[in-house]
Formats: structure tokens, C-alpha cells, sequence
């Protein structure tokens, strides 16, 4: 396929944060081209929309089931190849239904879906449709991720024991859904958002990116879920005792009403023979403990990473890269799989690797599990992801 991948869009019109990200992360590489859209629920404002990323009238749609109407009259290499679903996650199932149902593949913001039911169902859709699937979540983008992932899984630093992650946020430390704001209205509103609130919005990172670099999945957990601001229907903070698959122990602690935080997501995993240290706010630096021996400090670019870091990186070293890259390496990923799926090739392992159903699975199951876990006065609770 000698062109762009052309992409359509759901949700993510005007005053939408993560439809400006999701964007500017597809079109980074140059390999990505947005082509239409259904950019808001109402269809005046996906008109509005359209125009202001100058697209053609004709291709901003008023529905997502118009999008999916006419997209598929039109001819290959002219209508969108996949779907970006940016909308609150009540609507990433009925969207991403309609499009695989439709012909076209699918890259979703997390959480996959509403519910865990809606989730396991999604997987049989995407089963039947022979369609791909992917999911944003973005931080496993990071090259140092790469690296720290590599460590582990060629067993360099031993058996895991402890991993801790943390993702606090102060944004919502006051009652902002009360004023008027778009990004906290939806957010702690269970018809919108979920059972859960900041666990389903940043708790799942912090989970996705904890099993990523590790390899281990979560087992059972023991929750303790707060709404501290008053009248806030859905927690604000958490914090969560962790058991993965075959004995390590964790912490996992999430939070948006941490005053002075940023967007502070951390991950610390220690085993046998060493560690590693990663944070966000500064992601080009992995730092990596031995035993017996003085810290080492990899950064991103540099000749002595690994080759899943090398790939995911686009400067030299001592240039940052950050959170559109990171997102960005999703959207290559992606738009490469799908190059190879149409060619009818097999895909390089780096090419594939990028979230996929299952992990939304196993969100939507860390969300129930945190949930039911702290009704029941922190009980330690099964993670099941069937």
C-alpha cells in the first residue's frame, strides 16, 4: 500500500482534549491522514469540527452509523481504513461495534469499553470480523518502557518480587464538574464514565503499564476506592494491594485530588538481582539497579538500548521525546499492522506490539475487581477476566 492510511474519527471534535492528541500523534510519522468524521453528538457541532481540521463538508458525518454508511461506498484507497474512537467510554463499544461490523478496523482510547460484559463481547466482534484492534494505551509507547520490559523478560535482573505504580493527579481536587467543566463533567459521571472514576480513567494506566513491563498479570486485590470532594459520585482516589500470578506482591495507587501533581504516573519493580525506576514527568531516563552494584542510568537514543527501545525512538539521543511521541508509536504501529494486513504479510513482533482486547479486557476486570473489593470493605478479590 503506497499511500496514507486514511483514518475517520469518532468523537474528539471541538473543546475535546484527547481528540487534539490522538491527532497530532497519528499524524506524526507521516503515515496517518484524517479523512472524516463524526466529531460530536450533535451533528452541527461534527460539521463545526470538520471544518476547523479542513476537512471536505461531505465526509463529517452527523452519526457514527452514517460515517460507516457511506465510508464503505466508497472506493478503496479513497474511504477511511480504520476508525479512532475518542468519545466517553460509554461509547467506545457501540462505536467500535459498528465500525469492525462494518468493514473497518479499529484503534479505541481506554477503557475498551463500559463494562467488562461489553468488553468479552467486543472480542467475539473482533473474532468474527477478522478486523484489527488496538488500544491507546499510550505510556507503553515510551522506548525506556521498552527497555525496562526487555530487562525483564530476558530475565537479567531475576525473579520479579514488588512492583509499586502510582499515577496521582491534583486536577480534580475541587468540585470542577460543578462549573462547567467538559473534561470533569463526563468523567465523574457514572452514566458516562463507569463504575469507576479516576481508577477508570488513570488507575487502568497505571495497571496496564505494571503487567506490560513485567509480563505478570494481576491475580487479586485488596481496594480502598474515596470520593473526598463532596457530592462526587465516583471515586477520586485509590489505593490497591496487588497479588500477581506467580507470587510477586504490589501497590498501586492512583489519585486525582493529590494537590500539586501533575500527571505523575511512576512504576518501581524490584526482583532477585535488581530493579528499575521509571517516571513519567521524566521519561527519556530508565534508571537500572543491580545488586551489589551502582545504578545505572539509561537514556532513550543511545546505542546501548535495546532493540524495542532503539525502534520507538525517532531522535538522537539528548533530544526529548515525550507524550505525543510515546502516542505516536501506537498510531505507527498500528497503521504498519495494517499495511502488512492487507499485503497479506506477517507483521515484525515490533510492528504488533501495541495494546490489544485483551489488555481492555483486563482492564475493564481491574476495574470490577477494585470496585466489588472496596464495597466489600477492601476484600481480597479475584481479577477475572472471563
Amino acid at each position: 500500500m503506497k499511500r496514507k492510511i486514511n483514518m475517520g474519527m469518532v468523537g474528539g471534535g471541538r473543546d475535546a482534549f484527547i481528540g487534539a492528541v490522538h491527532r497530532i500523534a497519528a499524524a506524526i510519522d507521516q503515515q496517518v491522514e484524517l479523512v472524516c468524521g463524526a466529531f460530536s453528538s450533535t451533528p452541527e457541532k461534527s460539521k463545526a469540527s470538520g471544518e476547523d481540521f479542513m476537512l471536505s463538508p461531505d465526509r463529517c458525518y452527523g452519526t457514527f452509523d452514517e460515517m460507516m454508511e457511506k465510508e464503505s461506498a466508497l472506493p478503496v484507497g479513497e474511504r477511511m481504513d480504520f476508525v479512532t474512537i475518542v468519545t466517553p467510554n460509554h461509547m467506545h463499544f457501540p462505536a467500535a461495534k459498528a465500525a469492525l461490523e462494518a468493514g473497518f478496523h479499529v484503534l479505541s482510547d481506554k477503557p475498551a469499553t463500559f463494562t467488562k460484559e461489553e468488553a468479552i463481547e467486543l472480542k467475539s466482534v473482533i473474532e468474527k470480523s477478522g478486523k484489527l484492534y488496538g488500544l491507546t494505551h499510550n505510556y507503553t509507547g515510551y522506548p525506556m518502557i521498552k527497555q525496562a520490559k526487555e530487562l525483564f523478560a530476558s530475565g537479567d535482573l531475576g525473579k520479579i518480587r514488588k512492583v509499586v505504580v502510582e499515577y496521582p493527579q491534583g486536577w480534580l481536587a475541587t468540585a470542577l464538574e460543578q462549573d462547567g467543566a467538559k473534561q470533569a463533567e463526563w468523567r465523574t459521571d457514572p452514566k458516562r464514565s463507569g463504575a469507576a472514576g479516576c481508577m477508570g480513567d488513570i488507575g487502568t494506566h497505571a495497571e496496564n503499564l505494571a503487567e506490560y513491563v513485567t509480563g505478570l498479570e494481576i491475580d487479586e486485590l485488596a481496594a480502598d476506592l474515596t470520593a473526598f470532594v463532596e457530592g462526587r459520585q465516583l471515586d477520586d482516589d485509590g489505593n490497591v494491594l496487588l497479588r500477581f500470578k506467580g507470587g510477586a506482591k504490589g501497590v498501586l495507587h492512583s489519585s486525582q485530588i493529590s494537590v500539586g501533581c501533575e500527571n505523575n504516573l511512576s512504576l518501581r519493580v524490584y526482583s532477585e538481582t535488581g530493579g528499575i525506576e521509571w517516571h513519567q514527568i521524566e521519561p527519556n531516563t530508565l534508571l537500572v539497579h543491580r545488586l551489589g552494584e551502582p545504578t545505572q542510568i539509561y537514556r532513550t537514543g543511545n546505542d546501548y538500548v535495546g532493540e524495542a527501545a532503539a525502534y520507538n525512538s525517532r531522535t538522537p539521543f539528548g533530544h526529548p521525546e515525550g507524550y505525543l511521541e510515546a502516542f505516536a508509536n501506537i498510531y505507527r504501529n498500528f497503521a504498519d499492522h495494517i499495511r502488512a494486513f492487507d499485503a497479506g504479510e506477517t507483521p515484525d513482533e515490533k510492528v504488533t506490539d501495541y495494546p490489544k482486547i485483551d489488555d481492555g479486557i483486563r482492564g475493564m476486570a481491574f476495574i470490577d475487581a477494585v470496585v466489588a473489593s472496596s464495597e466489600a470493605n477492601a476484600a481480597w478479590t479475584k481479577v477475572a477476566s472471563e
